[in-house]
This record gives structure tokens, C-alpha cells and sequence, in this order.
């Protein structure tokens, strides 16, 4: 199941996407046409937080629709509403893993930058963006913006001290994430945050996948193009820490909460990487996709 935050000309709603299809049903619409089911949130960030309860809720509510004609009525054209960020504001910063596939470390330095521990920064919230919002160019104050197709992990359950083999677990879902970064920013602070967090440059979306589609996170594609030419091409297999360890390793000590988000590392390929260097220029157009979830796509402004 997809699930997403959207806006049509009523307001902002959450919704599920019908499989196979480009419709959305906005959930709290169906609710009362339906009656019955109480208890559809406002926020995607809520519905996280119940867990099973809610996918129960909404898949029971879209079956509804599609064999109703009073629910036909409600399932709305994705072309006639606008993505969000399917968590428009997290609670908390976004957690990113730095340098978790090989090649990204060697092109970022070299061999001695594959990382023997996880590398570990944060996105402010003030930078989350949505699917097809301009991405700022931040003229003026950075002139390196680089681009970093991520698949992004939704905490479900909440946990400390989490193992392993517990970890998927406590996965609600899955997203993908573009981790627009400064350079220049990142060298001159020398460390990670200022430079990760401009306004807008942590697209994200367009919707989370429930892990139930997704058998296997460690084995997705994902690419990167710019201007449709293929900047990033690997697999999430490639990862030097899998989403277990990456899960097992945060929760030592710190309480992993449902809605947190963690973007899981980009692969070679990023703008930096090259000789010379390819920044993102106005008007480029960024497009992401993962396997079984989609394509974030965004533009740079100008």
C-alpha cells in the first residue's frame, strides 16, 4: 500500500493509493461517507504512530471505495491534487547515513574513506521539501549544490537496544529521500549540518510504501538522473551497513520513535564525484527512483 500526504482545493488530506492505478482516496472523506470506522488521523505523522491499526483502517476503507459507488465518487486523479512530503514536518531531524556504499567513500576521497563504523548527520525538518517543489538555489550562499539519491526508512515502532533481527520490525515503511547538499558549505563548517540543511533540500516522497510491499529492502535499484542523463545507478544490496544494522546501531542507547525518518545513503555518482565536479545548476531537473516505490522528482529554482 502507498500512502500519502496531499492538497486539493479543500485542503490538505492524507490518502491511499489504489494499486495499479493513478487515483488516491482521501481517507478521512471516506471515513464519514462510509461511517463505521472512527479514527482516521489528519496526519500521515499520526497515522504512523498506530501502526497496523491504521493500515487495517485504510485498507478497509479503499475496498470499500472501489466496490461503492459512493466511494467511486471519492477516488481523486493523482494530476488533480498536489504530493506533499508524506511527513510535510518531522517531529525530529532526519537521520542520514553517511558513505554507506564503497564506491560513493572512494569517489568522495579514497579506499581509506570506506568507513568501518556507520557515519551518522542529521537534516534539519525546516528542510523538507515535497515531489515537484522547486528546490532553492540558495544563490548567495552556497555555489556547490549537489544532489543524493537516497532510499529513506519511516520508523513504526518505537524501540531502544533494538536487535538485528527485530529491526524490520519496527519499520513502518519505506520513501525515498534526495539529499541535496552544500559542499562548499560542508567544508567550510567541517562537519555535515549546516551544509545538509537548507530550506527544501531534503525532498522527500512521493509517498511511503508499507514494508509489506517491499519483501526485501536490501535488494532495490535506484538511480539518479539529472536532466535525464544518468548521474547514480546501483542497488541498496551495495549498502556497507544494511537497514538492520543501521536500525540496531542507532537504537544503542537512543529511543527510535514512529515518524522517525532515516535516509539510508546515496551511491556513487553525485556531483562532486567527478572530474571536474558537476554542481546542479538552475533550472536542472532531479529525478530519483527506487525500486517498488517511484520517482521524487524536482527542479532546481531559476
Amino acid at each position: 500500500m502507498r500512502f500519502a500526504t496531499a492538497e486539493d482545493g479543500r485542503g490538505v488530506f492524507i490518502g491511499v493509493l489504489e494499486e495499479g492505478t493513478d487515483l488516491i482516496l482521501p481517507l478521512a472523506k471516506a471515513e464519514e461517507r462510509r461511517g463505521g470506522i472512527k479514527g482516521i488521523p489528519e496526519s500521515l505523522l499520526e497515522a504512523v504512530s498506530m501502526g497496523e491499526e491504521f493500515v487495517h483502517n485504510a485498507s478497509e476503507l479503499l475496498n470499500w471505495a472501489k466496490g461503492n459507488e459512493a466511494g467511486k465518487e471519492l477516488l481523486l486523479p493523482l494530476e488533480s491534487v498536489k504530493l506533499l512530503a508524506p511527513i510535510p514536518k518531522p517531529v525530529k531531524n532526519i537521520l542520514c547515513v553517511g558513505k554507506n556504499y564503497a564506491e560513493h567513500a572512494i569517489e568522495m576521497g579514497s579506499k581509506d574513506d570506506i568507513p568501518e563504523h556507520i557515519m551518522v548527520f542529521t537534516k534539519a525538518p525546516t528542510s523538507v521539501s515535497g515531489p515537484e517543489e522547486e528546490v532553492l538555489s540558495h544563490a548567495g550562499v552556497t555555489e556547490q549544490l549537489d544532489y543524493e539519491g537516497e532510499l529513506a526508512v519511516v520508523i513504526g515502532k518505537a524501540g531502544r537496544g533494538i536487535s538485528e533481527e527485530e529491526a524490520l520490525s519496527h519499520v513502518f515503511g519505506y520513501t525515498i529521500i534526495n539529499d541535496v547538499t552544500a559542499r562548499d558549505l560542508q567544508a567550510k563548517h567541517k562537519q555535515f549540518f549546516i551544509g545538509k540543511s537548507l530550506d527544501s533540500t531534503c525532498p522527500m516522497g512521493p509517498w511511503i510504501v508499507h514494508k509489506s510491499a517491499i519483501e526485501n529492502p536490501g535488494r532495490l535499484d535506484i538511480e539518479t538522473k539529472i536532466n535525464g542523463e544518468v548521474r547514480q545507478s546501483s542497488n541498496t544490496e551495495n549498502f556497507i551497513f544494511p537497514i538492520e544494522v543501521i536500525i540496531s546501531e542507532l537504537s544503542k542507547g537512543m529511543t527510535l520513535e514512529p515518524g522517525d525518518i532515516i535516509a539510508t545513503g546515496t551511491p556513487a555518482g553525485v556531483g562532486k564525484g567527478f572530474k571536474p565536479p558537476r554542481f546542479l545548476n538552475p533550472g536542472d531537473v532531479m529525478e530519483v527512483t527506487v525500486e517498488k516505490i517511484g520517482t521524487l522528482r524536482n527542479r532546481i529554482e531559476g
